[in-house]
């Protein structure tokens, strides 16, 4: 059953157990991404509160205001908001992408965001291996339209999302007049999300690029991959 004469042994690896050489020392690097521009936005809320809780538990974070964003397309990469997001998706070893669901899906101001992140980036791509954690809110019953939707997207980036996901229905109820998270189970399962996401940031950052390290990929570069799929005929 070892008959194998399709593979390029030049490029065929047997995967073993990955061994962290020199590990990292740093705080963990946690970009944040929020889904809405309404002043009293409860995914920023939400956003923050995570933040703080991250911080608690060691991370370095920073948060990106959409504001500003120009759509997909309609300016070049070098507008200053595009390259702020794409210097803070670099910098980051893990993400957190938070959504409201707006007609039973993500918003566009968070698809925006994520399609100014592109798979290659100079030749490295700026996403590859790095965790991420998703979450959304609803201002009416529980949902999970948007977190699945952001997997797919994640999964599409080459990000590691975790298992552990938050939803918070009639998200309205569950913050106080300064906009701070009250105690509920839906903000202990927030906590838990950040938590999981620390620890998946921590296990991978080190190995990050071994995770995702594909066959195809070493027998065939990205530049002829591309020629490959963009051919006219």
């Amino acid at each position: 059953m070892t008959d194998t004469p399709q593979l390029d042994d030049t490029h065929f690896r047997t995967p073993e157990r990955l061994e962290v050489g020199k590990a990292s020392t740093h705080k963990p690097r946690i970009a944040m991404l929020y889904g809405s521009l309404r002043q009293g936005s409860f995914s920023r809320s939400m956003t923050e509160e995570a933040a703080r809780v991250l911080t608690r538990m060691g991370a370095e974070v920073r948060i990106f205001n959409p504001t500003g964003l120009p759509l997909p397309d309609s300016e070049d990469a070098d507008h200053p908001k595009v390259a702020e997001l794409r210097e803070l998706v670099t910098w980051s070893e893990g993400m957190v992408w938070c959504s409201p669901e707006r007609h039973g899906a993500m918003t566009g101001i968070m698809k925006t965001q994520i399609d100014w992140i592109p798979l290659s980036m100079g030749g490295v791509r700026p996403t590859q291996g790095k965790t991420l954690a998703v979450m959304q809110v609803n201002a009416g019953s529980q949902s999970f339209n948007t977190v699945n939707q952001l997997r797919i997207l994640g999964r599409w980036m080459r990000l590691l999302t975790i298992p552990n996901q938050s939803s918070v229905p009639k998200v309205f109820l569950e913050f106080d007049g300064r906009y701070r998270m009250k105690p509920s189970p839906f903000y202990d399962r927030m906590v838990d999300v950040m938590e999981e996401l620390m620890r998946f940031t921590l296990l991978t950052r080190d190995i990050k690029d071994e995770l995702v390290d594909r066959y195809s990929e070493r027998k065939e570069s990205h530049a002829e991959l591309s020629k490959r799929v963009n051919q006219k005929s």
